[in-house]
């Protein structure tokens, strides 16, 4: 994981240090809830916190926070801690889970107890809702608030042995009704649910809330700095009087940052969750999706996620992101470490009349022009090749310098071509291109020094080798998906040409041995890479990851 640039984190961290203020080395950590797939606003969470603890020389841990059993699943624990290694981000401080804390939440729920700072309170939750007040007007008191602590502790463990229905009791910190912080208003911290949990089974029927159980788990585990995301801000004052209450000598600071806002996207976790559930997506790792399974399918790089990451920066204030300059590292990234390869994608055919049937020439390609270590491969070449169907035109317009009749062009790395005619289907359609070859031009050069303006790239028909393309755009028509009149939903905003498939492609033959994930660059197409879920050696599949043209440069220019 790369190292995070000095920000105001680093600045705060600095503080404490000077003043002894907190535990050293620096520890931090990265808490998802195991109730879905990590996605790119993970990411810059992950880059903080991770990239943090390296600068200063710490530990990172990854803790899973699966402490509501309710959507929680090992599918998902899987693909967080698959992701978060994808990423580069070793969690150096181990892997823990929220749930292995359950006893210690217990006994220090006891405490609060035993020192008159909890009790178990009978209201529901509409009457804990009417109780809790306004903004502008403070809360009442629970009439179960003063119960005795003996009282408390006998319903905490009759809550805990399964004596009482679910929702009917919880268990509330004794804070202050009448904060100006709703977040202090007496909380619950813990519940009655009875759920199967993913890792303890049915052993508890009482679970802590989040507020409660974070900062236990980040006193415990020694985290000095707990970085999380600004929608936090206002629970800051509940976390600091946890783990005061509780004893904890050097306590872990948390410090807030402005989350990752991306247009043309979502990235609730119940939207995404919503996606996959009513099938508008082919599952969390759909290349459309926000997720970091769904990019890496598409083709993003690590790498170019933690650039991303990188210079968009870290601050308080909100922002939203263009979705084209997350396209834009990902295209500055691929320029540099994909390999070069000719694909045709709509193709018609090009007969070269002058060229012998049974002859077969080989041609070096370069791999990586941006690479010299990375060496070329071999192109056959023969009498019949496919190129794009939009590199014909038989009535050129002005500018056209492709193939029309009479006109001359080059044929990638091969010779100079010059069309001579075309045949047609029944319905007008151009089905076949023919033209003439100059041998003199071998390499794309000839005798006499004449230059040609179009330079075309081509597939030996005798050796294509037949793939489907998908071609992605943005999941959403509208720049912020969220934002819908009254009665509407997120999903009114689904961009209905966000996929289209293209099921008669050519390729060079070498890409039938292209890995599952391998990136490559299609000459004047943009960059593709092998679909990871469908593609077969028998039925290849490319997902296109980004264009060649860069939207995002236009803009900023």
């Amino acid at each position: 994981m790369d190292t995070v640039n000095t920000n105001f984190i680093h600045e705060l961290i600095d503080e404490d240090l000077t003043k002894g203020a907190c535990r050293t080395p620096i520890h931090t950590r990265f808490p998802p809830e195991p109730n879905g797939y990590l996605h790119i606003g993970s990411a810059k969470a992950i880059w903080i916190s991770a990239g943090t603890a390296q600068k200063y020389g710490g530990s990172f841990n990854l803790r899973y926070d699966d402490t509501n059993p309710v959507r929680e699943d090992d599918e998902y624990v899987r693909s967080i801690e698959e992701d978060l290694r994808w990423l580069g981000a070793e969690p150096t401080g181990g892997i823990f889970y929220g749930s292995d804390y359950f006893p210690q939440c217990y006994e220090f729920a006891c405490k609060l107890i035993r020192d008159g700072k909890a009790y178990v309170c009978d209201l529901t939750a509409d009457q804990m809702s009417e109780y809790r007040g306004t903004l502008t007007e403070p809360g009442k008191n629970s009439p179960y608030r003063d119960r005795s602590v003996e009282e408390n502790l006998a319903l905490f463990e009759a809550m805990k042995n399964g004596e009482f229905p679910d929702g009917s009791r919880t268990l509330r910190a004794k804070i202050d009704m009448a904060s100006s912080n709703m977040n202090l208003r007496d909380p619950a911290i813990y519940r009655i649910v009875r759920a199967e949990h993913h890792r303890q089974g049915n052993t508890w029927c009482i679970y802590p809330l989040y507020d409660f159980a974070h900062p236990i788990q980040d006193a415990l585990e020694g985290i000095t700095h707990s970085l999380c995301s600004i929608e936090f801000e206002n629970h800051r004052p509940l976390y600091n009087w946890v783990v005061e209450n509780l004893g904890f000598d050097k306590p872990p600071r948390q410090i807030e940052f402005s989350r990752l806002n991306l247009t043309h996207t979502v990235m609730s976790k119940r939207y995404l969750r919503q996606l996959v559930e009513e099938g508008h997506v082919d599952g969390w790792n759909d290349p459309r999706m926000p997720t970091l399974s769904g990019l890496r399918r598409r083709g993003y790089t690590p790498a170019s996620i933690r650039n991303f990451c990188e210079r968009i920066g870290v601050a308080k204030t909100y922002s939203i992101v263009d979705y084209s300059f997350l396209e834009h590292c990902i295209r500055e990234d691929l320029n540099e470490c994909a390999t070069r390869a000719m694909a045709v994608l709509d193709p018609i055919k090009l007969v070269i009349d002058n060229y012998p049937e049974d002859l077969v020439e080989e041609f070096d390609a370069q791999n990586n022009p941006n690479d010299e270590a990375a060496g070329s491969h071999t192109v056959p070449f023969s009498r019949e090749l496919y190129i794009e169907a939009d590199d014909f035109m038989e009535e050129p317009v002005k500018g056209y310098f492709r193939l029309f009749p009479g006109n001359e062009v080059r044929l990638k790395y091969a010779y100079y071509v010059t069309c001579t005619s075309c045949e047609k289907d029944e319905n007008g359609k151009v089905t076949v291109v023919h033209a003439t070859y100059d041998p003199e031009s071998r390499g794309g050069g000839t005798p006499d020094g004449r230059r040609v303006k179009g330079t075309i790239h081509w597939v030996s028909a005798r050796h294509a080798v037949d793939a489907e393309v998908r071609f992605y755009e943005n999941l959403f028509s509208a720049e912020n998906p969220g934002d819908v009149p009254e009665g509407g939903s997120f999903t009114d905003n689904l961009n209905p040409d966000s996929l289209k498939v293209l099921n008669d492609c050519k390729c060079e033959p070498f890409l039938k041995d292209a890995a599952l994930g391998d990136r490559f660059q299609f000459l004047r197409m943009g960059y593709f890479c092998v679909d990871s879920k469908t593609s077969t050696p028998e039925h290849l599949v490319f997902n296109r990851t980004v264009s060649l043209k860069d939207s995002w440069a236009k803009k900023k220019a």
